[in-house]
């Protein structure tokens, strides 16, 4: 009994030291940057300073406040990522119900062709896209040379709208699984009562697939929130939190303390820029936490 306790203690201690060392390389990187935004320039150049700045500054803060011009950055961004996870998780919902449910002549190819947009990188169709984009025609119903939608927020939106943007296969595979999952005898009774094939998906389906529905749209969030490539190249120099932070290290001099600073500097602005670019998915994180975890296991994405 005592080696017994012995080493229940020691697999406790294990457990404890794993945790406490993968804790610890998740959240070194935040820490730091914490360290470096509320770093005062004077402090790079000081060997002494390490992780706890001499002087502590909300400089840093307020100049990528203003370089990033916040308030109006993160309302669109705000507004774009939620209206494209909006969508992007209803198309997907309805495509990973309709794979699930009905078979026809090729359906395996086309769900193969779905599962290989998972594993293609975006900049492979970079430029048929644009070109998609930028001379919209709507397969040919529109005269030439069709409808330029670049810079505008209509691509984002139509990729969304038909399961088709960056991660839409990743969530089409997982809604299919779980509607694969889900009993055919409630749709079964319904068809029985009447009930058509729109209606029992709203009415039935639906509502039951609430854990996998709030798995997609916090990944979703979470990925159009940190997409770059996709806004780069239909909204170009447009106020959003990710265009506004990958322009601030451009910036070589700016009036801090009523002197010019050089690049280097800009690299406290930088951390500063990524702390507040984050804030609102760890805000979103801290209160949608218990509900996450537990779609995540009820869906068995937990392997």
């Amino acid at each position: 009994m005592k080696v017994r306790k012995v080493l229940e203690k020691g697999a406790g201690l294990v457990r404890f030291g794993l945790l406490v060392g993968i804790g610890f390389i998740i959240l070194y990187p935040l820490l730091r940057q914490l360290s470096a935004a509320l770093m005062h320039p004077d402090d790079m150049y000081d060997l002494t300073v390490n992780w706890i700045p001499r002087t502590l500054t909300k400089m840093n803060f307020q100049v990528a406040w203003e370089l990033l011009d916040y308030p109006k950055a993160l309302t669109n961004t705000l507004g774009i990522t939620i209206l494209l996870a909006a969508l992007e998780l209803g198309a997907t919902m309805i495509i990973g119900y309709g794979f699930a449910r009905w078979k026809y002549p090729g359906s395996n190819i086309i769900f193969a062709l779905v599962i290989l947009s998972i594993v293609i990188p975006p900049q492979m169709v970079m430029v048929p896209l644009f070109l998609n984009f930028r001379y919209f025609d709507l397969f040919g119903l529109l005269p030439d040379p069709g409808i330029n939608l670049i810079g505008s927020f209509w691509p984002l939106v139509l990729m969304a709208l038909t399961g088709t943007a960056k991660r839409s296969g990743l969530f089409i595979f997982i809604t299919r699984n779980f509607f694969r999952g889900m009993s055919t005898s409630l749709e079964e009774a319904a068809y029985v009562d009447g009930a058509g094939h729109l209606k029992t998906f709203f009415g039935i389906m639906l509502p039951n697939a609430k854990p996998v529905a709030m798995i997609v749209f916090l990944f979703s969030f979470v990925w159009n929130w940190n997409d770059l490539f996709y806004t780069n190249l239909f909204l170009p120099g447009s106020k959003l939190l990710q265009i506004g932070l990958s322009t601030i290290n451009a910036q070589y001099n700016y009036p801090w303390a009523n002197k010019a600073v050089e690049g280097t500097y800009i690299q406290l602005v930088n951390n500063a820029g990524m702390l507040l670019y984050v804030l609102p998915v760890l805000v979103l994180y801290a209160f949608l936490q218990r509900y996450f975890i537990e779609s995540i296991e009820k869906t068995g994405l937990v392997g």
